[in-house]
């Protein structure tokens, strides 16, 4: 059974989306480059989820100290918000 504890994964990855690659540090859940995700998480870390359906980022969210973007599976229609990082790039999340 997972636990509701986050789980950090320090991955690596190439973005499947427009093939970026990725240098994870724990806490990273989309490319900085086109923001797209991957649906592999029930709860943030665990990696338990079947689906592995891309999320495409649909928009974004305005969060007190931050921005949040909103990913949704193209695969199952599940919804998922992540805070925008730093690495990010903000012309792309400006035009969600």
């Amino acid at each position: 059974m997972s636990s509701l504890k986050f789980k950090r994964n320090i991955e690596n990855f190439i973005c499947e989306h427009c093939g970026n690659n990725v240098v994870g540090d724990g806490y990273t859940n989309h490319c900085p480059k086109c923001l797209w995700s991957k649906h592999v998480d029930i709860h943030p870390g665990d990696r338990e989820a079947e689906c592995k359906g891309l999320m495409r980022p649909t928009g974004i969210e305005g969060k007190e100290g931050g921005w949040i973007i909103v990913h949704t599976c193209e695969k199952c229609g599940y919804q998922k918000r992540n805070k925008v990082a730093k690495e990010d790039d903000m012309d792309v999340a400006v035009r969600l």
